[in-house]
């Protein structure tokens, strides 16, 4: 029997840092379990399929990198102590070869370690926050395997079109902010089109409760709704213009409207008079399917406005128009120049700035040519009545729910939609401390996989922090002494792991055990809201 690990005096060491907390999540998750039951190995294997996944999940929670410098991750840190892997065989052949085999079972396994999450963690999961992003992909495929989601050009959210990419989607519990549910799709794919399988296979996570499910304006679309609708699902999500016009938000008044009590997470440092403020007023709107025998849904029509969305819409929109008249006078000055000689070139450059500073709606420009100079001219100006029909929607937009009234009132609904932050929050550490930036793997079928494992990673990063709140919550606190820069601070999932990162070890030799030195107060402090003994050594 392995005897604990002590605490002492530093000699040779290895980096700990999470890992022990990582391979408690692990265990507790049952990920190796449920890879190896979808993906056996023969028993001369030195690794099965699930040790090497959960050694990924843990390179990702602790110091991720591509993969081909798993190995000397491992070799640099205790996974052998705690994850029990020997760093020499985590080749790029071995890593590969066990995304390959869990990559047709990746719902399966996405399912069965969502569903013993919501069972081991009691997660709430009657509210649901679904909302997709993209993964920059580094490399032409210009093939893909049949069956997995393809590598393509779409609508890049980090704004690099010149790459193709992957996309992903995630569903969050309200409870804790808990990525129960996850899938990759086609780099070109619409959200509008996923939202239905999605919405099914949530169902299932959620067995016998009644599901709200909260988007983005994605979630809307006749059919979307109606399926929901007529499955019982209840919604909330945020109204295009094409279902609700400008015209429409440009008619209403905060006057009109009633304030809410809620203060934007933004805003909670803030002094109240420094707050923006909420109103909301209600009314009700049916949508027609395409087709004469659809029923018509009747909906719940729910007006935000908000004043810090109003500020930055006025704002952003005079740096455009002033960038836009920066560029405008320049062009003036160089009318007749070798770069602007005639009114083709000048009305090249107008189309230029229309496109880059996004002022078509406002621009009204003409051309011509001067008969006395045989220099181009132009006259512009910016329509005042169309900057002032923009600016009359300025902070206001729609929800759409089929929540009745008396489930949620009409400021309960903005409320709950408020709630659509956590995603977002998660899709940060998805794209930040856990992922590379950019990826590049030898086909789509691995790329799907190493999604999961991002994802998995993530599911153990928001458990972590969820539990820490728990813990802190049962002993009547918020925050955790000398979390963020030496002061006290609310525990989040990057502040926790940064903290343990420092932690080592020195492996055992012989008939001595591992000692884990000089543990700071503070990692001593977060391990015992982890419930964590890192000398207990699996």
């Amino acid at each position: 029997m392995r005897q604990p690990a002590q605490f002492g005096i530093p000699s040779v060491e290895k980096l700990l840092g999470a890992l022990p907390v990582v391979a408690g999540f692990c265990s507790r998750l049952k990920i190796r379990d449920v890879v190896d039951a979808a993906c056996p190995v023969r028993d001369l294997a030195g690794l099965t399929h699930g040790q090497v996944i959960e050694t990924l999940v843990a390179n990702r929670l602790t110091s991720p990198a591509p993969l081909v410098h798993v190995r000397e991750w491992a070799r640099e840190w205790a996974v052998a102590e705690t994850l029990g892997v020997e760093a020499d065989l985590l080749n790029d052949d071995r890593i590969g070869r066990a995304l390959d085999a869990i990559a047709p079972h990746l719902d399966r396994i996405a399912g069965s370690v969502g569903l013993t999450a919501i069972e081991k963690f009691g997660i709430e999961v009657s509210r649901l926050h679904w909302d997709m992003t993209s993964i920059s992909m580094h490399g032409a495929y210009p093939s893909s395997q049949e069956g997995f989601p393809a590598v393509k050009f779409g609508h890049p959210k980090d704004r690099r079109p010149d790459l193709k990419q992957i996309q992903a989607g995630i569903a969050v519990s309200a409870d804790g902010g808990i990525p129960v549910f996850h899938r990759a799709f086609d780099g070109g794919a619409g959200e509008v089109g996923q939202v239905i399988p999605v919405m099914r296979a949530l169902q299932e996570l959620a067995g016998q409760r009644r599901m709200l499910l909260i988007g983005d304006s994605k979630l809307i679309s006749y059919a979307n709704l109606a399926a929901m609708d007529g499955d019982g699902v209840s919604f909330i999500a945020p109204a295009s213009k094409t279902y609700v016009a400008a015209s429409e938000l440009a008619g209403l008044s905060v006057d009109d409207a009633t304030t809410v009590d809620y203060t934007a997470h933004r805003d909670q440092a803030k002094p109240a008079d420094r707050r923006g403020t909420w109103h909301v007023r209600e009314d009700a709107m049916t949508l027609a399917g395409p087709r004469r025998r659809d029923p018509v849904l009747r909906l719940r029509r729910v007006f935000v406005h908000s004043s810090a969305r109003a500020g930055a819409a006025a704002t952003a929109r005079a740096l455009k128009l002033g960038k836009a008249t920066d560029d405008l006078q320049r062009l003036e000055r160089g009318l007749g120049s070798r770069h602007y000689p005639t009114p083709a070139t000048v009305e090249a450059r107008i189309a230029a700035i229309v496109k880059t500073r996004r002022v078509g709606a406002y621009l009204r420009a003409g051309t011509g040519m001067d008969p006395g100079t045989g220099k181009p001219t132009l006259a512009w100006s910016f329509d005042q009545d169309a900057i002032d029909a923009d600016a009359a929607t300025d902070g206001w937009y729609a929800l759409l729910t089929n929540l009745p009234p008396d489930q949620a009132d009409t400021a309960t609904v903005l409320t709950l939609y408020k709630g659509q932050e956590a995603v977002e929050r998660r899709y940060s550490a998805f794209k930040g401390p856990l992922a590379v930036a950019a990826l590049y793997l030898k086909n789509n079928r691995r790329i799907a996989a190493l999604v999961t494992v991002i994802c998995l990673a993530l599911l153990i990063f928001s458990l972590i922090e969820r539990q820490v709140r728990h813990a802190l919550a049962e002993q009547g606190q918020i925050r955790v002494e000398g979390l963020y820069a030496g002061r006290p601070a609310i525990p989040t999932g990057r502040l926790i792991l940064d903290a343990l990162a420092t932690m080592k070890i020195i492996p055992g030799n012989g008939q001595d055990p591992p000692i884990i030195p000089q543990p700071t107060v503070l990692q001593l402090r977060l391990l015992d809201l982890l419930d964590t003994d890192p000398r207990q050594l699996r």
